[in-house]
């Protein structure tokens, strides 16, 4: 996955980690990077839920290691399709995307059989992050 930098070179899509504060490790965060002019910019899609962690770290947070896959639906899909390739591929992060909708879809149907409305949020929560998405090419 990549994107055009405003230097006018090709940014690449790649799984990094952000520190916070000097404290805080925030791993697996998808950044776009220019080899070109250095320029990193946070994956739109994701950008929203890596602002809010930060905020609920507060100004002094304690010395920590946060896997971002394990909060953001975006992130952690592309673990999954970075398993096998150091740079995703468009095409395999579209099938993983796709297979996620449906189980997702699927356990949503799940939640509301049961009465779990706890869950039930949580599943559209992730389908939430899921809509987010714009194909870059």
């Amino acid at each position: 996955m990549h994107k055009i930098c405003n230097c006018g070179h090709t940014m690449n899509m790649k799984l990094r980690t952000v520190i916070y504060s000097g404290k805080v490790e925030i791993d697996n965060v998808p950044i776009y990077s220019c080899s070109s002019c250095s320029r990193s910019e946070v994956l739109p899609e994701v950008k929203p839920d890596l602002t809010g962690l930060i905020g609920q770290l507060g100004e002094e947070p304690a010395k920590q290691t946060l896997l971002f896959n394990e909060l953001n639906e975006w992130a952690d899909l592309l673990v999954e399709a970075c398993s096998n390739r150091r740079t995703p591929d468009l095409t395999a992060v579209q099938q993983i995307i796709d297979e996620r909708i449906d189980s997702l879809l699927e356990l949503l149907l799940l939640a509301g059989s049961v009465g779990d409305e706890a869950w039930r949020s949580e599943i559209e929560k992730r389908l939430s992050q899921l809509s987010r998405f714009t194909m870059h090419t």
